[in-house]
């Protein structure tokens, strides 16, 4: 079943005309090199993501996937430049749930994710780690809380950007432990993490492949994984219900093209990423971030569509109780 954005194509028939894509460029497509946009800096979880998902997405598409970082805002300038790009399957964008926070927490995003942005597929999702600098004199959520507490005046804590998963998460970490502590925004997690284990600020919540490595090297502090299970990747780091506290955080991620991209195009290249993914060495590589790939059933075009608008609904309700709002 072809989802809606699809069905409009279909059924426009010679619209493909006006907009430069004809029906055999679409199913001649891909011809030359495509770019994938990553809305963040390199370094981070979701360029991590992008890069190793991209090299396999190559072999089966058959052309080079080019990767390039346009960071800023949350991720939402790398994600407009693809919903203002040409429908013609050159460019596309690995979206995530920061796309889905940005249409609320911005009073004026500056694309509608429903309308100018067409989901291909879901691929993979990345638990969100608090950690620390090594330095911090604390062992374990509990006493991280109350060290927190009691010196919250003179901390700061860092993020990939305002408007970022990672932003809102610890924001939302931070009303919960009842604390206001400084924010210090980047253009992404690679620049936000060298900082920490640089010790120029206290803490973060980051995407699970940012955080292991330097975890497992011992440059940083793991304090709690904000999942129900642990990372296969940390076994030694706990999840914060495990120790004493209900709080959850991940990131969704999947690709997105240009609105009104024909659907013969969306097709070839969810059937490209399904065969990337599926690709064991590609798996391992991920399970080894500590991202998990999304099961089959929930990879079709029509189910990433399906939990776009309810995505924006339930990432917007804790904002708006929570008084969150850029301009």
């Amino acid at each position: 079943m072809l989802s809606r954005h699809a069905l409009a194509i279909a059924v426009a028939g010679p619209l493909g005309y006006v907009f430069g894509v004809t029906a055999a460029a679409a199913q001649d497509w891909p011809t030359h090199a495509v770019t994938m946009v990553v809305p963040f800096a390199p370094g981070g979880g979701t360029d991590v993501l992008g890069r190793i998902v991209g090299r396999r997405l190559s072999e089966s598409l058959g052309q080079q996937v080019i990767i390039e970082n346009v960071g800023g805002a949350g991720g939402m300038i790398g994600s407009n430049r693809v919903a203002k790009a040409a429908p013609d399957g050159y460019q596309f964008v690995l979206g995530s749930r920061a796309d889905a926070i940005n249409q609320t927490l911005y009073k004026h995003p500056l694309y509608n994710l429903k309308e100018d942005l067409a989901p291909v597929g879901l691929i993979a999702d990345q638990p969100m780690a608090l950690v620390a600098k090594k330095d911090l004199p604390v062992d374990g959520l509990q006493d991280f809380i109350a060290y927190v507490k009691k010196n919250q005046s003179t901390m700061r804590f860092g993020s990939a950007g305002i408007g970022s998963t990672g932003y809102v998460d610890c924001a939302l970490f931070n009303a919960a432990i009842g604390v206001t502590v400084q924010q210090i925004p980047y253009r992404g997690g690679g620049p936000a993490l060298q900082d920490l284990i640089g010790g120029q600020f206290d803490y973060f919540c980051t995407l699970s492949p940012t955080a292991v490595p330097p975890v497992q090297s011992k440059l940083i502090k793991g304090i709690a994984v904000l999942s129900r299970k642990r990372l296969p990747s940390l076994p030694g780091l706990p999840t914060a219900v495990e120790q004493g506290m209900d709080f959850e955080a991940s990131t969704w991620f999947g690709f997105f093209v240009p609105g009104g991209t024909p659907a013969a195009i969306i097709e070839k290249l969810h059937a490209a990423t399904v065969t990337a993914i599926d690709t064991p060495s590609v798996q391992e590589q991920l399970v080894a971030t500590g991202t998990f790939v999304v099961p089959p059933e929930h990879r079709s075009t029509d189910y990433f569509e399906s939990i776009i608008g309810p995505e924006i609904e339930k990432n917007g309700a804790p904002l708006k109780a929570a008084g969150m709002s850029i301009d």
